[in-house]
């Protein structure tokens, strides 16, 4: 018997859980609280420089693929036999990349924007219109609509940012050897640490229907379950991170790939033979599974991806609900066999025949009649964060992507 009933938080704690009160909006407004905090202790030029590097340095190394993956390894490692309410926070890991990210970025862009006023000179300003420009296209509304130009904004700005905040630095006495000196030094290591494993490498695509691609790697990467890799058709423009689907026994891994912007359907129509990769496998939310004994995984459409090898490695008692459109004529039978095979009391509910389910019910009935401890989600924004609220205000825990980046 799981401790679902008995160790559930109270009604406030399963309504701070939800949005504006996100452990990602907690952790971005705590940073921002121990910024003011620290601005009494401010007094001059290299006090504010000083907190813009530490900030700096805090926004970039917590998006470190390394980082991340430490990060998840420590959360993760915690005994299936502690409080499940410990475990449900434990399980909140992947809010601290977003939450830190922000809260450090826009305290950085601050405090930049009182050494400019301090040193009123043309390059601080150029730096601070750089760093402003990042925000604004990071601005959730924004970067949904233009991510192409935001992702491109975030890499050249930042770039130049870094380069210019550098070369600035330099030239203020006692730099060499500094505390900015060293954080500068690690954030452009942090930064430039993917490109060093940036590769052109083959690929195999079949595609099932003009919905899906299925790309298969092997050049000697066999990712983790959970994991996600960057991948990309001009390096320097525009990369696209897909959950990876490495199969138990083999090298190699797959991408479930499906038509959802320009890029994916260009990628389905043209099925090039070779892609861009770079940086190591990525942890992802799927990673919280080995935290509970057992679990629901709710996928629609292609998001089965990243369900796929935590369901095939088997080594957390799992129950699948997939909706999807006629699954057999869109992702092939192969795929869909594969599933069959290892969750033969999944729900596959086919939404041409069937309709348009509710997944709320359909993941509580799961979770219930499989005694589950937790439920994960894999959907589009939408339909991710009302099943995750819906079911954590039923005091269910729930996990699902939260579009940080």
């Amino acid at each position: 018997m799981t401790t679902t009933r008995t160790d559930t938080p109270s009604a406030l704690a399963l309504r701070l859980r939800r949005r504006p009160f996100t452990h990602h909006n907690r952790l971005a407004a705590a940073v921002v609280l121990v910024n003011v905090i620290a601005a009494f202790g401010v007094d001059d030029a290299r006090a504010l420089a000083d907190l813009v590097v530490a900030n700096v340095a805090l926004a970039v190394l917590i998006r470190q693929q390394h980082v991340i993956n430490l990060l998840f390894r420590l959360a993760t490692s915690a005994p299936t036999t502690w409080p499940l309410r410990v475990r449900w926070t434990l399980g909140k890991v992947y809010h601290l990349f977003g939450g830190l990210h922000v809260g450090a970025a826009l305290s950085a862009t601050a405090w930049f924007a009182a050494l400019a006023v301090v040193r009123a000179d043309p390059l601080t300003w150029t730096i601070l219109a750089l760093m402003v420009a990042m925000v604004v296209f990071a601005l959730p509304a924004l970067r949904a609509r233009r991510h192409d130009v935001f992702e491109r904004v975030h890499r050249f700005a930042g770039w130049t940012v870094l380069a210019l905040f550098a070369a600035d630095s330099s030239r203020q006495p006692g730099f060499l050897g500094s505390t900015q000196f060293w954080l500068l030094l690690l954030v452009v290591a942090s930064v430039v640490l993917p490109w060093t494993r940036l590769r052109r490498v083959p690929v195999r695509i079949v595609s099932p229907s003009r919905h899906v691609a299925l790309v298969s790697f092997d050049y000697g990467v066999t990712p983790f379950a959970g994991s996600s890799t960057a991948v990309s058709r001009n390096p320097l423009l525009e990369w696209h991170s897909f959950a990876n689907v490495p199969t138990p026994g083999r090298t190699g891994f797959r991408l479930t790939i499906s038509r959802a912007g320009d890029w994916t359907g260009s990628l389905i129509d043209d099925l090039p033979t070779h892609l861009w990769v770079k940086g190591v496998p990525t942890a992802g939310v799927g990673n919280i599974d080995k935290l509970f004994t057992r679990v629901v995984w709710v996928a629609t459409g292609s998001g089965i991806g990243p369900c796929l090898p935590h369901l095939l490695s088997q080594e957390t008692p799992s129950r699948l609900v997939w909706s999807t459109r006629t699954p057999r004529d869109t992702y092939g039978d192969e795929l869909v066999d594969e599933i069959e095979a290892v969750q033969p009391d999944a729900l596959v509910w086919d939404t041409v025949r069937d309709g348009k389910p509710d997944l709320v019910e359909l993941a509580l009935r799961a979770h219930r009649e499989f005694d589950a401890e937790a439920v994960i989600c894999i959907s589009n924004k939408k339909t991710t964060w009302h099943v995750v609220e819906e079911l954590e205000a039923r005091g269910v825990p729930a996990f699902g992507a939260i579009w940080d980046s």
